[in-house]
């Protein structure tokens, strides 16, 4: 078990050297640690260590960048709150064995996105969390966002103004430190009254197993240059040729939000590019007729948008994926689990994912166990739930089974 530290007493400095450890006074008079140079970042890995308890939170760009990052890595403990900026730190592996240790819990909210980003950006690995979202979801939440548990169990009522801020900005405004801050300070209070709530409800294993899932997530091989998918081809009812034209005019916007740094959708949106592709505009009255651009996007890609399409009218369309589609028989019994995971969800009061979650589903379908003891090594990572339904996952199997042997 760490240390429980008493609370330090607040001060106040403003930031006026990047380098500095700011301090800002707050209404519980918890101080405020920013964190921007080597020294500072070791101390506070060695302060965090110290701890059972570590609540943590990041703030990423996703809304300003063309590839976004990790823009602030907030910690909170009984006695401070920490913001740590990764812009200015190169080397963040100071914090890896806090990340990685068996002995601290670090408590996020929704922790997946976060795991995500830190793995993607830092190649952190994570042992040992709770997940207060997740935990509000096996408790049958129906509001399971943070400023609504906060509200719930606290009556506190959280501010949410600064969700889509540009967290890249140097240096940060007074009311965006405060902001971000909150989202880690309740963290370990709420952890405690979910986690009694899921051990009085007989919920504790299940969340435990979850949360040890979720530290396996893994960040998508995201390919942000990548091209359309052709399930749009037979949505929309595109030929191969203007499928050959939608993927020129991926590759068009994806290299004008590259030098602009700036995500796709702010230079030009999905439907924006599928309508062109659709219409396939040959000149400037063409495009204007259909009213997609406003006037600084017809000033700026005007031009570029009507030779893509010009040229990728004699271009072979992108190849064809390999079919990924499974055989009628896993999708019938991918549709009896569903089904029963549904109905047995309802009846419990929480979504049917908490039953059984997707990927899982989709291999038992896949592999289609007949005995207990397969049955067992395809849910060797979830044993609560294999203790609690696997006789009726197998029961469910047979059933799907036999209607496909007697249709």
């Amino acid at each position: 078990m760490g240390k429980s530290h008493p609370p330090k007493p607040s001060k106040y400095f403003l930031p006026v050297h990047p380098s500095a450890i700011i301090l800002i006074m707050t209404v519980d008079a918890t101080p405020l640690i920013w964190v921007d140079s080597p020294k500072a970042l070791q101390d506070l890995a060695e302060d965090l260590s110290t701890y059972a308890q570590v609540a943590v939170d990041t703030e990423s760009n996703s809304l300003y960048a063309y590839q976004e990052q990790v823009c602030l890595i907030q910690f909170s403990t009984p006695s401070a709150d920490y913001l740590v900026d990764p812009l200015r730190l190169r080397d963040l592996s100071a914090l890896g064995p806090l990340f990685a240790s068996e002995r601290i819990e670090k408590i996020f909210h929704a922790a997946e996105y976060d795991l995500i980003c830190l793995k993607r950006d830092f190649g952190f690995t994570f042992r040992n969390i709770f997940d207060t979202m997740h935990a509000a979801r096996i408790l049958g939440r129906s509001e399971v966002g943070l400023a609504n548990l906060l509200k719930q169990e606290f009556g506190l009522q959280l501010e949410k103004h600064y969700q889509r801020a540009d967290w890249s900005q140097r240096p940060l405004p007074p009311a965006m430190l405060e902001y971000a801050r909150h989202d880690t300070h309740f963290l370990i209070p709420l952890r405690q009254r979910l986690a009694t709530a899921l051990q009085q409800k007989g919920l504790w294993e299940l969340a435990r197993e979850d949360f040890a899932r979720l530290t396996e997530v893994s960040p998508p091989n995201t390919d942000l240059s990548r091209g359309p998918d052709w399930n749009l081809a037979q949505r929309y009812n595109l030929t191969p040729q203007q499928m050959a034209v939608l993927a020129a005019l991926y590759a068009y916007r994806d290299e004008q939000a590259r030098q602009a740094n700036l995500p796709h959708f702010k230079i030009l949106s999905n439907e924006v590019l599928l309508e062109l592709a659709r219409t396939l505009p040959q000149n400037p009255r063409d495009l204007s007729r259909l009213g997609l651009l406003n006037a600084k996007q017809r000033a700026r890609f005007q031009e570029g948008l009507l030779e893509t399409i010009r040229a990728a009218l004699t271009a072979p369309p992108p190849p064809r994926p390999r079919n990924g589609i499974p055989d009628e028989a896993v999708l019938a019994r991918l549709e009896h689990l569903r089904q029963w995971r549904k109905q047995l969800g309802r009846h419990l009061g929480v979504e049917s994912d908490i039953i059984l979650p997707r990927d899982l589903m989709e291999r038992i379908a896949r592999e289609n166990p007949t005995r207990l003891e397969d049955l067992a090594q395809i849910m060797q990572s979830t044993p609560w739930r294999f203790r609690r339904f696997g006789t009726e996952i197998l029961r469910v199997l047979q059933e799907a089974n036999f209607a496909l042997a007697h249709p």
